[in-house]
């Protein structure tokens, strides 16, 4: 199955191989080919994921909003989501694609003969035509960690033999895998302490396979942060990329000492193409995303200025008693509205037959008044002072007047003589006395029945003095 799939990345490296006639740049172009192929999904990678990092403050703020309520949240992350047009795994699923393509090619690059050149695998098979010539020309078959590359050697036998193969396939082509003087078919050797350093034409092409795996973690650690530096970051967000940028140049290290140096020059290549791109896409996005998000905030503030006006208008309607129908208001509030306006018209009708005992109509009520309460909307109030300003002064200096006219003054006390000191012994007869004139005088302002409790009070008093003066 993987065979299959490389095919086509196969073909393309011995495309690339015999326009340029040179391995490592052949890989480098492959690099370059990929990365081109990758480009639109990449784009649409890195603006998700730009798009993704700006919106981290307004995450912050839900998450502080609704953090004791998670499915709220979730949802609430969900509408945000939607409304900018985001993709939370669109980053991530893209920024996966070029894994395949690294198998992919890792199954070119090992199997050069079968997959590259298309060479029938049945003649490279033990009993085949082509593997019965290699045994007869003298070649010997790797082992141990080499055998999982022995199709390399091969390929690399049959170059240097590649008439006598020929005859069997004309599919067989010589390929010479050096670039700047470095044999990229081999795996570099960690265990530098085992070069035989009295030897130069030894330990400097191993000097420089070994470098390709260390230059590749490097240039993986540099790509990864030119992929962030314009992309701000939280507290957990940052220290999730530190995890990452970590791991990636180890991994980036180990498999270039575990496979052919060719490996570790194509990992090199995408990781500069990569910085490249980021770069590039940095600036400009930054700047699409700047105006997306100026124009979203001069959204924001005509949506809060518009709900502004409509919370200003309602509480002017609700001041001047005036109801607006909702449109959108479902059926059931609506029930509930029509039965709250027939308690108020009945309400209305009481209110009406009551003042109608009095002699009074609804146009001797004043406007500020609510129920029974007079003045419940202030002793000044005017209904139409925001519709029409220029009549608004007069019209509340003229409720403020009619207001203080209709206060009733206070009934004054009435002061009750005091006896003298000398004739205290009149002093009952004389109360008493005047507690009738009282009664006599003020018949209408004494309520139902105190007159005549009055009246038979006086007699009683008279009788009780009337023994008295006998005493005496």
């Amino acid at each position: 199955m993987l065979k299959a799939i490389a095919k086509p990345f196969g073909k393309l490296m011995l495309l690339l191989y015999n326009l340029t006639g040179n391995y490592g740049v052949a890989i480098i172009l492959f690099a370059l080919v990929v990365k081109l192929i990758m480009l639109p999904f990449q784009l649409k990678s890195k603006k998700s994921m730009m798009r993704m990092s700006r919106m981290t403050p307004r995450l912050k703020e839900l998450e502080k909003k609704f953090g004791n309520d998670q499915q709220r949240y979730q949802q609430e992350m969900a509408k945000l989501y939607k409304e900018e047009g985001v993709n939370p795994m669109g980053g991530c699923l893209w920024s996966l694609l070029p894994f395949p393509i690294l198998i992919a090619l890792y199954q070119a690059i090992r199997y050069p003969l079968t997959i590259m050149m298309g060479v029938a695998e049945d003649l490279m098979a033990e009993g085949g035509a082509a593997y019965q010539l290699l045994q007869q020309l003298g070649y010997q078959t790797a082992t141990g960690r080499s055998m999982y590359y022995d199709q390399i050697f091969q390929s690399k036998f049959i170059t240097e033999n590649l008439a006598a193969f020929q005859n069997i396939s004309d599919k067989f082509q010589a390929i010479s895998y050096k670039f700047l003087g470095l044999d990229l078919s081999q795996v570099p050797q960690f265990s530098f302490w085992k070069w035989d350093f009295s030897d130069t034409s030894q330990w400097l092409p191993a000097l420089g396979l070994f470098m390709i795996p260390v230059l590749s973690a490097l240039l993986s650690w540099l790509s990864m942060k030119a992929a962030n530096a314009a992309n701000p970051q939280t507290a957990d967000t940052q220290r999730q990329m530190r995890t990452m940028n970590l791991i990636m140049p180890l991994m980036s290290l180990y498999i270039c000492f575990t496979m052919p140096g060719v490996m570790g020059i194509y990992w090199i290549a995408q990781s500069v193409f990569a910085m490249a791109q980021d770069i590039i896409l940095n600036k400009v996005y930054n700047k699409q995303l700047d105006i997306e998000d100026a124009d979203r905030i001069q959204r924001e503030k005509a949506k809060e200025a518009e709900l502004e006006a409509k919370r200003q208008e309602t509480e002017r309607l609700k001041a001047e008693g005036i109801t607006v129908e909702n449109k959108n208001t479902s059926k059931k509030n609506k029930r509930a509205v029509a039965a709250q306006k027939e308690v108020e018209r009945k309400a209305a009708e009481a209110r009406a037959a009551k003042l109608a005992k009095k002699g009074l109509s609804e146009e001797d009520i004043p406007a500020s008044q609510v129920g029974d309460r007079r003045y419940a909307r202030g002793r000044a109030y005017v209904p139409d002072r925001y519709t029409n300003p220029e009549t608004a002064e007069e019209k509340t200096l003229a409720a403020a007047a009619e207001s203080e006219a209709h206060e009733e003054p206070a009934a004054p006390e009435e002061a009750v003589p005091e006896a003298p000191a000398a004739d205290s012994a009149a002093a009952p007869a004389e109360a008493g006395s005047e507690m009738v004139t009282a009664a006599e005088t003020a018949p209408e302002e004494a309520p139902a029945g105190t007159e005549s409790e009055s009246e038979e009070q006086a007699p009683e008093t008279e009788e009780e003095e009337k023994p008295s003066e006998g005493e005496e």
